[in-house]
């Protein structure tokens, strides 16, 4: 059957590289979104125009066209999918999932433990067996909040605490 999912105008079907599920970008803003849209993509986000959003920093107007990050991810009962590798039923809160990663970026930024040793032992996320790392990805691969999160940094920089439907997680960039 060609094609059974006729999109409306400026919709892309992508597929996370996280979680293999499907979810749906607009073309034009970079914004995504589980559900499939019915309506055709606006041109224009929230915010102001100016720097960091839009077609530009897709075509590598400002900024790489993809990163290569390590994360260490915490879900809670609140997650797309509360369980993992870890803890087949997951039933921390969003706020104990918040308050073990305050400790384990501490312990990073203190230089008591390393992001590889953390990610290898407390991520949710299959990729703790590679210390974290995710390889490269380019835009319109992560979800929203943490791909924004991701291209933000500089090389060699963690990030803050992030937050996205998978659940918390803290980012190093390494190139």
């Amino acid at each position: 059957m060609p094609d059974a999912e006729q999109l409306p105008e400026g919709w892309e079907k992508r597929t996370s590289r996280s979680t293999g599920l499907s979810y749906y970008l607009n073309v034009h803003t970079k914004e995504s979104q589980w559900d499939q849209p019915t309506e055709p993509a606006k041109k224009t986000g929230g915010g102001g125009g100016g720097g960091g959003s839009g077609a530009a920093s897709v075509a590598g107007g400002d900024g790489p066209d993809e990163v290569q990050c390590l994360h260490l991810l915490v879900k809670h009962k609140g997650s797309r999918r509360p369980s993992s590798w870890r803890e087949v039923n997951i039933t921390r809160t969003k706020e104990e999932a918040q308050l073990l990663l305050e400790v384990y970026r501490n312990k990073i930024v203190q230089q008591e433990a390393t992001f590889d040793e953390l990610a290898r032992s407390y991520s949710d996320c299959s990729s703790a067996k590679r210390g974290g790392d995710l390889g490269k990805f380019g835009r319109g691969q992560m979800q929203p909040s943490f791909e924004e999160a991701a291209f933000k940094l500089n090389v060699g920089q963690l990030s803050g605490i992030v937050d996205s439907d998978s659940g918390l997680h803290i980012i190093l960039r390494k190139s």
